[in-house]
């Protein structure tokens, strides 16, 4: 696929992220409002009444109600997409797990917000966190050119025949959902051939080949099915690198599981999700002006999540610091503990510490980034931890 030409255009996440689906031309959409998420789906909704999409727009009660109808809608045949936020995801819990394990290629993008109480609508990681685990693939975005593009390449993720699994794409609430930014959008065409024809598989409503969905199974295969879920999850970084090869091409944009920047020969890193990563990687390079060989590590693919891949890419350093925008309660923040795993094997590897940082969208500060490279040239030069985990930013 060659590349095209692109339209240049100043708007904010969310307005991204709606060119994206109107582009790919679902077939259903099932949604419910949620601050910060609202604007997008309004936006998509347009598309629709104005005939710029031929997507059948579902009216829901709740968040709840409209995976269900999702699900509905995917397991007889169609292109299915949504969206929510914070509590909306959290409402969702009990069919987020029937989305995954009906193995329905659901597209979903996530406007992280933080989860009550107390209430707050701003963004964190905590709702996308929790749900980590729920057997759907997930895809980050530092801005939005990279939450829009990735919404494009989960469409080709999620319904690659070896794969058949919901994607979620995450991109931080208000942070990039709100704010303006200079986007290149690819043309219909080349999206429209990118993501291509939506090929059914197991459709409920064709009636000569009746079906079940989400029989009642008991132990003696209920182990087994899992394992299998298991197996399959397995095949998607792979795919998740074809797609972004080909995507590449299209658009001239490179994908990895990963962003490294300045890792190769540093001796000390940060690894950190999403919006934050773009603040980090200025104040390393004011670290790499004075002479502090400083990286940074930002994950993409978040589930499944690419041990070894990581683990090879981060094994030689002396320091890590692991940023958090969430907090697992009575444990250390939950990306710290996949970063530790994917080392865990080797018997050379660089000190963690992890620090929770932004929660209910307080700012993240390049003077917070400066704090933490300062801390890591402190345990590179004494061989000491004084902390592992900590609160940064919070108000004395």
């Amino acid at each position: 696929m060659s590349q095209k030409s692109q339209r240049i255009a100043a708007v904010t996440g969310n307005e991204a992220v709606a060119e994206a689906l109107r582009q790919s031309n679902p077939d259903v959409c099932a949604a419910y409002p949620i601050t910060p998420q609202t604007d997008l789906m309004q936006r998509f909704a347009s598309f629709a009444n104005n005939g710029k999409v031929k997507t059948e727009m579902i009216l829901v009660e709740s968040e709840h109600s409209a995976m269900s109808a999702c699900i509905g809608a995917a397991a007889a045949g169609g292109r299915v997409v949504t969206a929510t936020s914070g509590p909306g995801l959290a409402l969702m819990w009990e069919m987020l797990f029937v989305a995954s394990g009906m193995r329905l290629p659901i597209i979903m993008p996530v406007v992280n917000r933080s989860l009550s109480a107390p209430l707050n609508i701003h963004g964190d990681h905590s709702d996308a966190m929790g749900a980590r685990d729920s057997g759907w693939i997930q895809l980050w975005s530092e801005n939005a050119q990279e939450a829009y593009d990735n919404v494009i390449q989960a469409f080709r993720i999620a319904e690659h025949m070896d794969v058949r699994l919901p994607v979620m794409v995450c991109l931080d609430g208000f942070i990039i959902s709100h704010s303006i930014e200079r986007i290149e959008y690819l043309d219909d065409d080349t999206v429209k051939n990118f993501v291509r024809e939506y090929k059914e598989l197991l459709p409920l409503l064709n009636i000569n080949k009746p079906l079940s969905y989400g029989p009642l199974i008991l132990p003696d295969y209920y182990h087994e099915y899992k394992r299998a879920q298991h197996d399959v999850m397995a095949k998607v970084p792979k795919i998740v690198q074809e797609v972004a090869e080909d995507f590449e091409k299209a658009s001239g944009r490179k994908y990895g599981l990963f962003e490294s920047y300045r890792l190769e020969d540093a001796e000390i890193a940060i690894v950190v999700l999403n919006s934050a990563a773009g603040t980090t990687k200025d104040v390393i390079d004011e670290f790499r002006d004075r002479g502090i060989k400083a990286g940074l590590l930002k994950p993409r693919l978040f589930r499944p999540f690419p041990y070894v891949e990581i683990g090879e890419a981060l094994k030689h350093l002396k320091a890590v610091c692991v940023l958090d925008r969430a907090d697992s309660f009575g444990a250390y923040g939950p990306m710290f503990t996949e970063i530790a795993a994917s080392l865990y094997p080797y018997k050379e590897k660089p000190l963690l510490i992890n620090k929770i940082y932004g929660l209910g969208g307080r700012d993240y500060m390049p003077s917070q980034a400066e704090l933490v490279l300062n801390e890591l040239v402190d345990i590179l030069n004494t061989g000491r931890v004084k902390t592992f985990k900590e609160y940064i930013g919070v108000r004395e």
